[in-house]
């Protein structure tokens, strides 16, 4: 269902980008990052109509080098268990690891989001700790954090 490369594809990731969001409300500056990651961020069209998309950004670590966070991985409803996320993340992951500077990958996700939580250990995350009133505005508000080596 990927289709790479398309005919106008930064058109395509232009629109993308303004319908994703449309449908997911962070900041102006979390898009910007995400922008600045590369092809980290990914989009899944079908037919020239997104279906999916992961947005990462990179951030700093302690060591001197970067981890890759995941802001967001979804795919629409009639598309889903389809192998659109996998895809999704590998390529984002395979895209992370051309950078030897960026050695890990981690995310947060909300504790009641048991299919995420399943989701991401299958492709090899470890959960982490709970954060506690991680959300501000949805309700369960706290999140467990899932990390993943990169090498």
């Amino acid at each position: 269902m990927l289709q790479t490369p398309l005919p106008n594809t930064a058109v395509l990731k232009r629109e993308g980008w303004r319908r994703l969001r449309q449908s997911l409300l962070y900041q102006d500056s979390i898009y910007r990052q995400c922008i600045q990651a590369g092809d980290t961020t990914q989009l899944a069209f079908h037919a020239q109509v997104l279906i999916g998309a992961i947005a990462c950004r990179l951030e700093a670590d302690q060591n001197g080098g970067a981890s890759l966070y995941i802001v967001s991985l979804g795919v629409l409803a009639p598309y889903r268990n389809s192998g659109i996320g996998t895809r999704l993340l590998h390529r984002s992951l395979d895209q992370a690891r051309t950078d030897s500077n960026i050695t890990a990958c981690y995310l947060h996700v909300q504790i009641s989001n048991k299919d995420a939580i399943r989701f991401y250990t299958r492709q090899g995350f470890t959960v982490g700790p709970v954060i506690t009133n991680y959300y501000r505005r949805i309700e369960p508000r706290d999140a467990v954090m899932l990390s993943k080596p990169l090498w």
